[in-house]
């Protein structure tokens, strides 16, 4: 077949619909569709990463303009902020006697909220892992695509609905939610805490629900294609360092979310059913509600037994990627690999257990927050020998100083003194 013709090439196409003998599967899909169906509807694994990476620009955009508005306001507490009125109406309110313009204090808040939950979740956990796992996880194991391609476009559009949501709650009359991106009760539990309270609560529970399900979607999914589809030859010991970052991530993710969710299921039932999961007595201008026995403690436990394992989610892909960035360009294997992969997996197990170091003003048994100060302390550990195996690998290398390696080095700079 290596020597038929364009015009017998293109007759092959028309007859069969696609082209079997030239078309390479990671340049695009193998069937001829159209553009919405290629584009926008596809399964393809690298045209949802690709949407995974323009979706997770579009927020970091957002999330970044909120950030300029309030810390405008931080940084410059004297100067007039009414040059912003035409965009943000009601928000910016004018001193009738100096003309001064302010942020309106609950708009502070929902910046503030909205910016954390933006970033945190849209921008660096399916905007990073949705993208290069997507992208590289049937690229360097040697998968046709991923275990699920259905799973895969659902795990997107469950994310952009999610985001739907919550670009549609910037724009209610009482303002999206205001009680902090990690929605701790009461202002989260009670409808009537806060104008931001309401509504803007309500769809930043659904928007979160409908994230959390995108996560289950995808991590499944990456789990099962690592364990099930990697190309003859390719034990677990033989993958390269980023296909076990994102092992680990989905692992992280598949178990530490639906927790999260529980909580948002309490929250809903509290502030719609009546419940009592997060609240006791609680005093709304003087008046007590007939809540009892509730703990809002119960929900920060909730939330940071996925906070914490967020923190990994996020940074985890990041150091797979320098891993091997680091040795491409250093033009030398990584120094200790088992030791990597052990490294990724000790964090992994480690950041299950130092959720309540998040929580040690909040009343939790100092024997217990004992427990959490150690394997606190330890979990540095296996970070420490991930950043002396990347200073071994640089040592004695023949350097590359591309932009790529400028970024890695950097990232093991950053993460040595502020990691």
């Amino acid at each position: 077949m290596a020597n038929v013709t364009h015009i017998e090439q293109d007759v092959l196409i028309r007859e069969n619909g696609y082209n079997d003998h030239f078309h390479d599967h990671h340049h695009g899909d193998k069937y001829q569709t159209s553009f919405i169906f290629h584009y926008i509807f596809s399964m393809d694994h690298k045209i949802i990463a690709r949407q995974f990476l323009i979706t997770g620009i579009i927020w970091a955009i957002i999330g970044a303009a909120m950030s300029v508005v309030f810390r405008l306001q931080l940084g410059f507490p004297e100067e007039s902020l009414a040059w912003i009125k035409p965009f943000l109406g009601k928000w910016i309110v004018i001193d009738p006697t100096t003309g001064i313009g302010k942020l309106a204090p609950e708009f502070y808040y929902a910046l503030v909220t909205m910016h954390g939950t933006i970033i945190v979740f849209f921008v660096l956990t399916a905007g990073l892992s949705g993208t290069f796992s997507n992208l590289l996880i049937p690229l360097q194991i040697g998968a046709r695509d991923m275990a699920s391609p259905f799973l895969n476009m659902l795990s997107y559009w469950f994310f952009l609905l999610a985001g739907i949501v919550m670009f549609y709650s910037l724009f209610l009359s009482t303002g999206p939610f205001a009680g902090g991106w990690v929605a701790y009760p009461p202002l989260s539990a009670l409808p009537q805490a806060s104008s931001g309270s309401g509504t803007g609560m309500t769809l930043w529970l659904v928007s979160l629900t409908f994230f959390v399900v995108s996560i289950l979607l995808g991590g499944i999914n990456y789990i099962t294609t690592i364990l099930n589809l990697r190309t003859k030859g390719m034990s677990l010991w033989r993958m390269p360092l980023t296909i076990w970052a994102f092992l680990v991530t989905a692992i992280l993710g598949v178990l530490s979310f639906p927790v999260l969710a529980s909580g948002f299921f309490m929250l809903i039932f509290d502030r719609s059913l009546g419940t009592s999961f997060f609240l006791s007595d609680i005093f709304i201008a003087g008046q007590a509600l007939d809540r009892v026995g509730g703990s809002p403690i119960l929900y920060q436990h909730l939330f940071w037994f996925l906070g914490h394992p967020e923190v990994y989610i996020i940074i985890l892909p990041a150091m797979g990627l320098v891993s091997e960035v680091l040795s491409v360009h250093a033009r030398k294997p990584i120094f200790g690999y088992r030791a990597m992969v052990y490294s990724i997996m000790a964090i992994g197990f480690l950041s299950f257990i130092v959720w309540a170091h998040h929580m040690f003003m909040s009343g939790v048994n100092p024997f217990i927050s004992n427990f959490f100060v150690v394997f606190t302390l330890i979990i540095a550990v296996p970070s420490a020998v991930k950043v002396f195996n990347w200073i071994t690998t640089l040592y004695g290398g023949n350097l590359r100083l591309v932009t790529p390696m400028l970024f890695a080095i950097g990232f093991v700079s950053m993460f040595i003194s502020g990691g």
